[in-house]
């Protein structure tokens, strides 16, 4: 747990964020020095999580931007990242967003379409500018994770599809302000399985050599991010496994001379720096089980409605024996729940309770469904 006692924590008004940026520092050192080995390129995904100290974190070790909306590229370009190390990507881009980010001069668009393609084109032209472009392939490979963050299939809506390649390029021919620069890929999120990266890896090699035989040299690869984090042991395993991750790619990409490989990194490098800090409001009996009823919902913490995903959950305030509880939140939806059947100890009115690993997409879904207050961020 962060270097906070209770007492400290009751001090604030729950339920609030807290984030230790200690630990987000050893994280970024972490993947900073693995990535640094094989020159690898890392641009944090601001979806994850777009505090401004988060960010300037980001920014001080040196990672690029990932953006996936026209408000995430300003805030990355106001919090002092170069617009050079600002990737835009995301299905559905507005006029608006994409008319900002040309003004930027931002590094690259990540294309997810042939129609995408002529509206860049379009726009650019009326600014009398260029558009460097990678294109967002659709590798057709199994991220073997939560259906909702799967983005790599061909039944999903990101990407371009291998069949539709030849007359993407056919199209770019034409194009004459936008510039294909690089090609880029993302399969999903939370990827525990490694090999799942190795065959992405093999896919990249043969999109790869499908442009290498149509004379077709690009000077970036992306392979997106994706990797994840371990919700069920914070403690012990507070930094995922960069060094294992990144020697992956070097081991199986196949690269040509002078070509730069990009990643795409949110929730392994902010998730487990945040904790989801609540008060114990009341504890009903129900017919097989205790509820606990806690002041944060669904409005704090979406992930455990939305994906029925798992976060520890911690009683900081009691030591006695344990008991089974469904720990759930205000909301007036039966899916506010935290985490049912939880064994915490004996738990009242007033305790105060961690919901751990949740650094990354806690606080940036927040949502004031029934009309809640934002929840305050405090960091340590």
């Amino acid at each position: 747990m962060l270097n906070l006692n209770p007492e400290q924590l009751k001090q604030h008004a729950t339920p609030f964020y807290v984030y230790d940026l200690n630990l987000l520092r050893q994280t970024l050192q972490s993947a900073q020095q693995e990535a640094e080995k094989y020159n690898f390129h890392v641009h944090y995904a601001l979806k994850a999580n777009a505090n401004a100290p988060v960010l300037e974190q980001m920014r001080q070790h040196g990672f690029g931007a990932d953006c996936v909306s026209g408000n995430e590229v300003k805030a990355a370009i106001e919090n002092g990242f170069s617009p050079k190390e600002v990737v835009f990507a995301g299905v559905g881009k507005s006029d608006e967003e994409i008319n900002y980010a040309l003004d930027q001069d931002i590094f690259c668009f990540n294309c997810e379409s042939k129609h995408e393609l002529e509206v860049l084109n379009e726009l650019a032209e009326q600014k009398n500018t260029v558009a460097r472009v990678a294109l967002r392939i659709n590798p057709n490979v199994n991220a073997n994770t939560h259906k909702y963050i799967t983005t790599g299939l061909e039944e999903n809506k990101f990407g371009i599809n291998a069949w539709e390649l030849e007359s993407v390029i056919e199209l770019l021919q034409q194009l004459k302000h936008v510039e294909l620069i690089g090609i880029h890929f993302h399969i999903g999120s939370q990827i525990t399985d490694l090999t799942v990266f190795k065959n992405l890896c093999t896919r990249v090699n043969e999109f790869q050599e499908w442009f290498l035989a149509r004379n077709i040299e690009l000077e970036h690869i992306n392979v997106g991010g994706g990797l994840g984090v371990d919700y069920y042991h914070p403690e012990e395993n507070p930094i995922p496994d960069f060094a294992a991750y990144f020697s992956l790619f070097n081991q199986f990409l196949e690269l040509r001379p002078g070509q730069q490989v990009h990643f795409e990194l949110g929730r392994a490098l902010v998730a487990q720096c945040g904790t989801l800090i609540s008060r114990v409001l009341y504890i009903k009996s129900g017919v097989t089980t205790n509820f606990a009823i806690l002041d944060a919902g669904m409005t704090e913490l979406i992930r455990p409605a939305l994906y029925q995903s798992y976060h520890k959950i911690e009683n900081l305030t009691s030591e006695k024996q344990e008991v089974r509880y469904d720990v759930v939140g205000p909301i007036c939806e039966s899916s506010d729940c935290f985490g049912k059947a939880v064994m915490l100890p004996e738990t009242n009115r007033g305790d105060l309770i961690a919901i751990r690993t949740a650094g990354a997409y806690g606080e940036v879904m927040a949502s004031a469904y029934n009309l809640r207050d934002k929840a305050q961020a405090i960091y340590v």
